[in-house]
């Protein structure tokens, strides 16, 4: 049988190798060769590997700063900016920023102690500023504004007073040399020559401030203090009022707005503008006794004592181991003729009080609020009312076998070394020192407490 067509094999056919294969098979050799070696080094990550954290740079911690300032939380912007002077600790800016918001905080805390030491922190922010920027026109003049605010007389003595004002004037006049442009230097310097009592000149340096940069808030808020210095205060609260359109979340310009409303005896809106400071602080979270201080001396002023005391009472709640609230809450009982309530809060503010008496004293529940102890104030021109108002409950309550006239002649004694030259205090002292020398010569004519009115 003959088969025609390609004759058959039996042989294997052997299979041709692919040239292309070949090469992505050995550039894939190379690659896995690669990756494991640089794994090995460290130069490169295994997949599925946690990210790192990012680091954040300096500029993002300075717009939380402005951020947390214009929201009204001061100290979450010192908190940010410190932040941001920790990573670039050579950048005046940042200093300047820093003492300018330290200087403006110091207005929210309550006792001059924590006043002079938040104003202490501010000038060594913008020294530190000026030994990176001697000769800059911003450094010199924000430097002007925080040694401005550091010469508060009732925070020291009236020699460091003036030796604080008169630099901070130097450095005002020298950053307008260096930029007679700078709004801020004019603003600030307006401030200083109105604490020197140089009206005039302090009106005509803020009216050019405002010409300049009507936007500024510092600019508002200067011009307003000129006027309330002057007794202009339907002006003062317009310029406030401008003050808070630019900065409406800053709280210390509605209690200064109110402080004129109730100098006026316009109770109503000094209440709304406590009030609301009072609400801005609730809605960020910020412990701030102020509000209700300023609440609360409103109340007492309008003869209302009840609400005073519940607003005292309630900063107590933010700032229990404040020996300045606790002296606020003696003079509130003492208006209200509640003087055995008066004399305990007075003793905790002046001698100082322990967890357990100052736990009475706020009515509060040992097992849920906080127990502290207060340390006393000493006797400054910012704290003479509780010394001379404690000495007078003191002496008008005293009774036969206690010690009430003894601890009221300490403070009459005290009071007598420092304010001998001030008739005022010396009138106060005398009738507190007749009524316990009388009580110790006829203990049995000692008023009751009816009859006595501290």
């Amino acid at each position: 049988m003959y088969l025609q067509g390609k004759e058959p094999t039996f042989r294997n056919k052997r299979k041709q190798n692919n040239p292309y294969m070949v090469l992505v098979l050995l550039v894939f050799i190379v690659f896995f060769g690669t990756v494991l070696t640089g794994i090995a080094k460290g130069d490169v990550q295994p997949l599925f590997m946690p990210t790192p954290t990012p680091t954040r740079t300096t500029n993002s911690f300075v717009i939380e700063g402005q951020t947390h300032f214009e929201a009204g939380n001061l100290n979450a912007a010192i908190a940010a900016y410190k932040r941001a002077i920790e990573m670039d600790p050579n950048d005046p800016d940042l200093y300047v920023q820093l003492a300018r918001i330290q200087t403006y905080s110091s207005a929210l805390v309550t006792t001059n102690a924590d006043q002079v030491a938040r104003l202490q922190e501010a000038l060594d922010s913008i020294n530190r500023a000026k030994e990176l920027a001697p000769n800059n026109s911003e450094v010199l003049a924000v430097r002007a504004f925080v040694l401005d605010w550091n010469s508060n007389p009732i925070l020291v003595e009236d020699d460091v007073s003036e030796d604080l004002l008169n630099e901070a004037e130097s450095e005002a006049v020298l950053a307008l040399q260096i930029d007679n442009t700078n709004t801020s230097a004019l603003a600030y310097y307006a401030e200083i020559l109105v604490d020197q009592k140089k009206w005039n000149q302090a009106q005509q340096y803020i009216g050019q401030a405002v010409e300049r940069n009507p936007e500024l808030m510092d600019v508002h808020r200067i011009q307003a203090y000129t006027y309330e210095t002057l007794g202009e205060y339907n002006l003062a609260i317009q310029e406030y009022k401008k003050a808070i359109e630019i900065m409406p979340n800053y709280t210390y310009l509605y209690i200064a707005v109110g402080r004129i409303y109730r100098h006026l005896q316009l109770y109503e809106q000094a209440l709304d503008n406590f009030a609301t400071a009072a609400n801005l602080n609730e809605q960020l979270g910020i412990v701030d006794p102020i509000p209700y201080l300023a609440i609360a001396n409103t109340y007492a002023q309008d003869g209302e004592f009840f609400a005073a005391a519940l607003n005292v009472n309630r900063a107590l709640e933010f700032t229990p181991a404040s020996p300045d609230v606790y002296g606020q809450l003696g003079v509130v009982y003492h208006k209200s003729r509640n003087y055995e309530g008066a004399i305990p809060a007075f003793e905790c503010a002046i001698e100082g009080c322990d967890a357990a008496q100052s736990c009475e004293i706020r009515d509060c529940d040992p097992d849920v609020d906080p127990m502290v102890s207060v340390e006393g104030l000493p006797l400054t021109d910012s704290t003479i009312v509780y010394y001379f108002t404690y000495g007078s409950v003191l002496s008008g309550l005293h009774r036969e076998g206690d010690d009430k006239c003894e601890k009221a002649m300490g403070i009459f004694d005290q009071l007598r070394s420092r304010y001998a030259d001030d008739p005022s205090i010396m009138s106060i002292v005398r009738a507190g020192e007749e009524v316990c020398t009388y009580a110790e010569m006829v203990p049995e004519a000692t008023p009751t407490s009816e009859e006595s009115t501290p």
